[in-house]
């Protein structure tokens, strides 16, 4: 297994080098078209823009598996008199997160121009109230880096509200094995998915059960995997990031199983599968309720799907902001994935 982690993580690496916020995912969806096609698989992408991929299987009775390459960001909502941007969040990215970020703003009509999230007039010695002012999405703004002074001179540049604002990842692998970056949720598990797909085209092995993978463009805003789910799946698995913090048993070097979240409990028998198997292949696990967190596969479930579903996904610490994982928490989780789905 250990010859899939430099594949792995350089498949991280390229999708995270991709921005992706919700509605704005169109890239790495064809960034994962190309990289499937070179395997010799044939995916296809959904109305919505997700990508689904029928990995083979001797037994319709199929299982989905999840990841989501959609990301957290923000919109132009606003464009100032002074000619700087007032944005919008997408999905649950707090301000607090984004101050001092570098940034791009894509344009409709191609044209990609760059700039800094700051707090509003954010010179120190200026302003003598930093410390107190609250940093919400009225109280921070996007400071370009062109010669603009007015709304006016911001228009000519092509910018308009809309354009979306897609923050630096600033991702980091370093030499004890820890990755650092923005949007390892859930890039992280994503590219572990095509590390799943590789193994088997390496291996020649294929599945007992028809297995699908699906990559999910609208997760970060609740309605991911609310669509396009095959009709011979009985199934289904987030493999999305574990969380990692005070009262939460996984640590960034393990692989997530999770009971229970904020939409409820987990299919009890499907969670227990996962826990005997990585029981059973000696793999460092942690079960665990996430306090404030919601899945690809619940929103399955809303949508009408008749199906067993679980999740799971390599520890992650500050989610939602500058993440930090582990390669031994990546490959633990792609362990799991493989020895779950081997013996199905």
């Amino acid at each position: 297994m250990e010859q899939y982690k430099d594949f792995i993580l350089e498949q991280v690496k390229q999708l995270l080098a991709i921005d992706s916020p919700s509605g704005f995912a169109d890239r790495a969806a064809e960034h994962l078209m190309e990289v499937y096609r070179g395997m010799g698989y044939e995916p296809v992408r959904t109305n919505k823009g997700g990508v689904l991929v029928n990995l083979g299987g001797k037994e319709p009775d199929a299982i989905l598996t999840a990841s989501h390459v959609d990301t957290l960001g923000a919109i132009t909502a606003e464009i100032k008199d002074n000619g700087r941007l007032r944005i919008s969040p997408i999905g649950s990215i707090s301000a607090n997160t984004v101050e001092t970020e570098n940034c791009r703003i894509y344009t409709r009509f191609g044209k990609i121009y760059e700039g800094t999230c700051q707090l509003v007039n954010a010179s120190t010695h200026v302003n003598g109230k930093i410390d107190q002012t609250l940093r919400n999405y009225q109280n921070v703004e996007i400071v370009l880096d062109e010669d603009v002074h007015s709304r006016e001179d911001v228009k000519k540049l092509g910018i308009d509200n809309g354009d979306f604002v897609c923050f630096d990842p600033v991702t980091r692998v370093t030499q004890s094995g820890y990755i650092k970056s923005r949007f390892l949720d859930d890039k992280l598990s994503a590219a572990i998915l095509v590390g799943y797909a590789k193994y088997l085209k390496d291996t020649g092995k294929v599945p007992k059960r028809r297995v699908y993978q699906y990559f999910t463009v609208f997760e970060e805003i609740g309605h991911g995997a609310s669509a396009s789910i095959p009709q011979d799946v009985t199934e289904a698995i987030s493999v999305d990031m574990g969380c990692v913090g005070e009262g939460i048993a996984c640590t960034e070097k393990e692989v997530s199983i999770c009971a229970k979240d904020s939409g409820g409990p987990y299919n009890y028998a499907l969670t227990t599968e996962l826990i005997k198997t990585a029981k059973d292949n000696e793999i460092p696990y942690a079960v665990d309720v996430y306090p404030y967190y919601s899945s690809d596969v619940e929103a399955t479930l809303k949508s009408g799907c008749d199906i067993r579903h679980g999740l799971i996904g390599p520890g992650v610490y500050a989610s939602h902001g500058y993440e930090r994982s582990h390669v031994d928490g990546m490959m633990n989780t792609f362990r799991l994935l493989c020895a779950y789905l081997d013996a199905r």
